[in-house]
């Protein structure tokens, strides 16, 4: 397929994420890792590109070895990587990752250059180009000044009506005893948003609501138009504010779900961009409904393998499931 010439532009971490190839080991006793490209606004950027559309990163990287690879990683998948900036203050973050037998994962983060993204880094006039902006960063709100910068894209892609797509992306081991502070800061990134996507878990931890339905009333309420709650091997539960529906998955083999939610985000993102209006996917239900269900099949492929960009699939592989 072509590229799509109407881009989606992804704002945040590119990092490496270090696998422990022993399953079911911890990374207290785990002594081999392997090295994959990763962090969540990236994998949707490469998503996208895999897919045959056309998407562009921001972000910052160290000035080393580890930097380079993620660049020239994301640029094989056909990733735009010309406005990630290259930091000679501060090393690449990493990840160190320990997979479990159920294909779950425990993180511990390296934090590096990522945070040190500045407004100065943000290339308005592109951004201001794009016909979607991506804000998937599991790091952003974390600390100055990416917060800062984070926001302020927030604001410039809402006031300028370019559709903004939100991924909270909460990690426990990130925010810890702040976590009030992260679900501020995540209704704050809602209000703003077109399109969002959450996990069971984050629904109920950003809204108080132990009912999906209520708590994405509340997403509503505070703005977002569009909302997808990733409920597993369950599928995903859908909502245009007026509708709503579960979108069945696909049944895999799990050996890996790192990067499913990012690959999902990156399919619907890629199905968005293409159409000539979001008055579509806002008044037609049963056209959003096939955008999420060949998301869901892109998601489910990517449990199946190691990696969460390595194992990408093409738009070709999704119509053969």
């Amino acid at each position: 397929m072509n590229k799509t010439n109407r881009a989606v532009i992804c704002v945040g971490e590119l990092l490496i994420d270090f696998y422990c190839t022993e399953i079911d080991v911890n990374l207290i006793e785990g002594n081999h890792f392997l090295k994959k490209a990763g962090g969540a606004p990236a994998n949707v950027a490469a998503t996208i590109s895999k897919l045959g559309g056309e998407a562009s990163l921001i972000g910052k990287v160290g000035n080393d070895p580890f930097g380079l690879f993620l660049i020239e990683t994301i640029k094989e998948v056909g990733v735009d990587t010309s406005m990630i900036v290259t930091d000679d203050l501060a090393p690449t973050t990493l990840a160190f990752v320990s997979l479990q037998a159920n294909g779950e994962r425990d993180f511990v983060f390296n934090r590096g250059a990522d945070r040190n993204l500045t407004e100065d880094n943000l290339y308005l006039d592109r951004l201001s180009g794009a016909k979607i902006i991506h804000f998937g960063s599991a790091t952003a709100f974390l600390e100055n000044p990416f917060k800062t910068t984070y926001l302020k894209a927030m604001e410039f892609a809402k006031n300028r009506g370019i559709f903004l797509s939100f991924d909270p992306n909460f990690r426990h081991d990130l925010w810890k005893n702040r976590v009030a502070e992260f679900i501020s800061l995540a209704r704050k990134g809602i209000s703003m948003a077109d399109f969002v996507k959450v996990s069971e878990v984050e629904l109920e931890l950003i809204t108080g609501k132990m009912d999906k339905y209520d708590g994405i009333a509340m997403l509503h309420h505070l703005g977002v138009k569009i909302v997808a709650v990733t409920l597993g091997w369950e599928g995903t539960l859908l909502s245009n504010g007026s509708e709503m529906s579960v979108i069945n998955s696909v049944e895999v083999n799990s050996i890996d779900s790192t990067g499913a939610g990012d690959a999902f985000v990156g399919a619907a993102l890629f199905q968005f961009a293409n159409l000539e209006t979001y008055d579509t996917i806002l008044s037609d239900f049963s056209k959003l409904k096939e955008i999420i269900l060949f998301a869901n099949k892109v998601g489910a492929v990517v449990c199946t393998k190691v990696g969460a960009i390595s194992s990408l699939p093409n738009e070709e592989d999704i119509y053969k499931i």
